[in-house]
């Protein structure tokens, strides 16, 4: 099965395998927002997938050793 690129584009798959990505919504217009909130869209959170889920968009959940 070929890779979701689109998807793959948005995430980094660390060292030791975890699943990482940036909180989604919170790209342009946050001037509303309080500051915790707009720092807290800035940080990175841990994806947690399934395997079955990884298969499908990723390919595979271990990082790639080039």
């Amino acid at each position: 099965m070929k890779t979701n690129k689109s998807f793959t584009k948005r995430i980094k798959i660390t060292r030791t395998g975890k699943i990482v990505a940036r909180k989604p919504g919170q790209n342009h217009f946050n001037a509303k927002e309080g500051r915790s909130t707009q720092m807290a869209g800035r940080r990175s959170q841990q994806l947690t997938l399934s395997p079955k889920v990884s298969q499908r968009y990723i390919g595979t959940a271990s990082p790639s050793k080039n």
